[in-house]
C-alpha cells in the first residue's frame, strides 16, 4: 500500500512495458537473486528514468518483489513522490544517488561472494589502502574506459576498482563511496571490504553488463590466486 501523501502517484509503477523501471528491477533482481548477489534480502538496484529515481525496498527478498514495492524519487528535489507505507526505504538510497549525481542511469549493489573475496585477498596481500587491479583478461573489455572516455578497456589495458572499508549502517558508506569516485574518476564500480560492490553505468544494459563481467573477473581472480598465477605481469 502506498502512503496517502503518494496516492496519486501510483501511474508510476503501473505499466504493460516489461523494460518500465518499476518492472524491470523486479526481472533484474529476480536473475541476481538466481547468481547469489541478493540473498537473504541483500543488495539493491535503482533505475534513473528522466528525473525519477525507482528504488527498491530494504529487508524483502529481493526474487519475490513486485513492481508496486517500488519506491519513487524526484531526483531534482530528492523527495519521495511514492513511499509504500508497509515497506522501508533503501539504506542504499544516497549511494544510489552519488551515482546519478555523476551521470550513471543505473546502479546495482550486490553482496556477491567472489566480491566479498577480492576484497579479502587484496587487503592479506596488498595491504589496507590498495585497490584492485588485473590485466590481460578477455572479459575486461566488458568495462568502460572512463566517464567522458569513448570505448571499453582493451585486453592489454589494466583494470581497477577502488576498496572502501565497511561500516556498521549501509548509509554511512556514502562519504567513502563519493572520495573513491573522486579519486578514481574512470572508475564504474567500487568495492565494499567484507560487503559487496557497487556498480553503475550509463543505463541499465551497461551497469548490468558491467556487474557480470566485474563477477566473473572477480571469480576467475579468486582462482587464479589459488593456482598461484598473478593478476598484473
Amino acid at each position: 500500500m502506498a502512503s496517502k501523501e503518494s496516492a496519486d502517484n501510483e501511474h508510476l509503477v503501473h505499466s504493460s512495458d516489461p523494460d518500465h523501471p518499476a518492472n524491470l528491477i523486479c526481472t533484474l533482481c529476480q536473475k541476481f537473486y538466481n547468481l547469489g548477489w541478493v540473498t537473504g534480502t541483500g543488495g539493491g538496484t535503482s533505475i534513473r528514468h528522466h528525473d525519477h529515481i525507482y528504488i527498491a525496498p530494504s529487508g524483502v527478498q529481493k526474487e519475490l518483489m513486485r513492481p508496486t514495492d517500488m519506491f519513487v524519487m524526484d531526483f531534482n528535489k530528492r523527495e519521495y513522490l511514492r513511499k509504500p507505507t508497509a515497506l522501508k526505504p533503501s539504506a542504499c538510497t544516497p549511494l544510489f544517488l552519488a551515482a546519478f549525481t555523476r551521470g550513471a542511469g543505473c546502479c546495482i549493489h550486490t553482496h556477491s561472494q567472489w566480491a566479498v573475496l577480492i576484497t579479502l585477498l587484496v587487503e592479506r596481500d596488498f595491504g589496507k589502502d590498495a585497490y584492485f587491479e588485473i590485466e590481460q583478461i578477455e572479459q575486461i573489455k566488458g568495462i568502460p574506459k572512463g566517464r567522458g572516455k569513448a570505448g571499453n578497456l582493451g585486453y592489454f589495458e589494466r583494470l581497477r576498482i577502488p576498496i572502501i572499508e565497511n561500516t556498521a549502517h549501509e548509509e554511512d558508506l556514502t562519504e567513502s563511496l563519493e572520495e573513491a569516485m573522486e579519486k578514481y574518476p574512470d572508475t564504474y564500480a567500487v568495492l565494499v571490504r567484507r560487503h559487496g560492490i557497487y556498480v553503475w553505468g550509463d543505463n541499465v544494459h551497461k551497469a548490468k553488463t558491467q556487474c557480470e563481467s566485474l563477477d566473473y573477473i572477480f571469480q576467475l581472480a579468486v582462482e587464479m590466486k589459488k593456482l598461484g598465477f598473478p593478476w598484473t605481469s
